[in-house]
């Protein structure tokens, strides 16, 4: 896919004291890959994280590749399809070819673009449905949310093109809502306390009528909508622009569930969604990369005793993946997994890489 190089590279270290100075998690050398090309055309379909890899195995450093402020991190997206990448190899960072500086990214790029569409940070089309869904609802969230009160001909279910009666919508100008009813507690594996509850997406609604009660139409149906069910406003679609990033600081969590149940039951696999028992209280961000661990459990030493109180040993947690944080709530997080060798699974561990 990208030119082979025979020249072996060497480890770089970059000083970057001057962009990245808030960066407080000790980080060794970037490394960039022999295959690095030395030019790239970026086409569409790219994606920030897409790219980095081209260069590293740490696809979370993109920042250092550019000599990224903080500013520049959370609004990375100067970079679109027909741009051509240089590589300085010397000085190890990207610039784009035309451009002033080596390896700043410029508003004045936008102008020299070949196309309009920026490219993002990871695959949008697998995040887009949660983008505007909410994932995470209080315990009492949806109680007062407009409620389907009545349905078409007293149907008991209720499908795509189908009637249904809201009362709570009220005066609002907002045309289309998300169906939800409260689904299963999002529990904090370290404390055993209910951060939240999962909302369950079960259709979109279409207003036809105003008036309380509002007429709506199912426009589409994911699972079977009953009276009682719950309206969220659509809202506008929420752009992911952040490029991906470690933590300025150490955390650590857990992942409390497979978002959706798919794959095997109790594993999730590539592009599979997990919550994360860490939220923006612990100092999470869009865009915020996590190392995954498989949690070590134990075994027992067949040289000792049975009895032998030393005979359980502890396994430690071994590396599993990468995940990518594409929305953040309070006290929960949701991440995409990017990169993953072993499947991972409910109570396995996250870490800043």
């Amino acid at each position: 896919m990208v030119q082979q190089f025979t020249k072996s590279i060497t480890t770089l270290v970059f000083f970057l004291a001057f962009s990245m100075a808030w960066a407080q998690v000790p980080r060794g050398p970037l490394v960039l890959k022999p295959d690095a090309p030395d030019r790239y055309v970026v086409v569409p379909g790219d994606t920030l994280w897409g790219i980095s890899t081209r260069y590293t195995d740490a696809p979370w450093r993109w920042p250092e590749l550019w000599g990224m402020n903080r500013e520049q991190i959370h609004n990375p997206h100067l970079i679109y399809p027909g741009m051509v990448l240089l590589l300085d190899r010397a000085r190890g960072t990207l610039s784009i070819a035309g451009a002033p500086g080596t390896g700043k990214l410029s508003p004045r790029i936008r102008a020299e673009s070949l196309a309009k569409e920026q490219i993002p940070s990871i695959p949008a089309s697998v995040i887009e449905p949660f983008l505007t869904r909410p994932l995470v609802i209080e315990p009492d969230g949806l109680e007062k949310a407009p409620t389907i009160v009545a349905t078409q001909q007293d149907r008991v279910i209720l499908s795509a093109g189908d009637r249904a009666y809201v009362r709570g919508i009220g005066d609002s100008k907002e045309q289309t809502w998300y169906v939800y009813r409260p689904g299963k507690p999002l529990v904090d594996p370290d404390s055993d306390r209910v951060l939240g509850y999962e909302a369950i997406y079960l259709g979109t609604a279409q207003v036809t009528r105003p008036g309380d009660p509002t007429t709506v139409v199912l426009t589409a149906t994911m699972q079977e909508v009953n009276a009682g069910d719950k309206l969220v406003a659509a809202g506008p679609a929420r752009a992911i622009n952040y490029a991906p990033h470690a933590p300025d600081v150490h955390i650590a969590g857990r992942v409390m569930a497979i978002y959706g149940g798919l794959g095997k039951v109790g594993e999730a696999g590539p592009l599979q969604i997990l919550s994360l028992n860490r939220g923006r209280a612990d100092g999470v961000e869009i865009g915020h990369v996590f190392a995954l661990y498989n949690l070590g459990g134990t075994v027992r030493d067949t040289t000792k005793a049975r009895n032998d109180p030393e005979a359980q040993i502890q396994l430690p947690d071994e590396r599993a993946g990468l995940a990518f944080v594409f929305r953040v709530f309070e006290r929960v997080s949701y991440a995409l997994i990017m990169h993953i060798t072993t499947p991972v699974r409910p109570l396995d561990v996250v870490r800043t890489p």
